[in-house]
């Protein structure tokens, strides 16, 4: 249950903050009957999943082929993980505007959730960096309790923010960003300073 938790929160601290994803969606709820809010919101899940999903198989197998590569990945995972957490609590720039035109065919909703989730360059490394470090840090037979809290998150994630803003858009504002991005900043230092802390044992063991 410990590790289920720790995906939960993690994908949790990982899919909030704002990003093209979530201005996508966010901007689909502000705009869009309830029906294209949720189809959009699914759609937005399938692909976040599917790609935690190659993240965490892909670099996170290689890692565990690996001492040296593992070593070197939690090193430079932990750092850019911390980068990550220190530039959400100090961004300036949370705000709503500059979202997507999300008055199109369902075709070009699934097209355009595909584009900014797997042709997102910084979602693809700090996807990487993050899920494949933690791979290797956990226990056997437990990775799939981790990744089901990590798709669990996405899930609860992208519904909560389609049912909550179509339901108080008029009151969404970019103060509550601000909060979202500090809470989830503070979340990923956390878990960064977890992974060199794994880094440091391995150097020392």
């Amino acid at each position: 249950m410990d590790i289920y938790l720790q995906g939960l929160t993690m994908g949790l601290a990982y899919v909030a903050p704002i990003g093209l994803q979530n201005l996508f969606v966010i901007n689909t709820a502000l705009t869009q009957p309830k029906r294209r809010v949720y189809a959009t919101a699914f759609i937005v899940i399938f692909f976040d999943v599917t790609l935690g999903l190659a993240c965490f198989f892909g670099i996170g197998a290689i890692m565990s082929s690996s001492k040296w590569l593992e070593m070197i990945i939690l090193a430079i995972g932990s750092l850019i993980v911390i980068w990550i957490g220190l530039g959400l609590v100090r961004s300036k720039d949370d705000t709503l505007e500059g979202g997507k035109d999300v008055n199109v065919p369902i075709i070009k909703v699934i097209t355009t959730a595909c584009v900014v989730t797997w042709f997102n360059p910084q979602a693809l490394i700090d996807g990487s960096m993050m899920l494949g470090a933690f791979k290797a840090t956990l226990p056997a037979g437990t990775d799939f309790l981790f990744v089901g809290g990590f798709a669990s998150a996405s899930i609860l994630w992208f519904l909560t923010v389609s049912t909550v803003i179509s339901l108080f858009s008029a009151k969404f504002t970019d103060k509550t960003l601000r909060i979202i991005n500090i809470i989830c900043g503070a979340i990923i230092i956390f878990y960064g300073f977890k992974l060199l802390w794994n880094f440091i044992q391995l150097i020392i063991n």
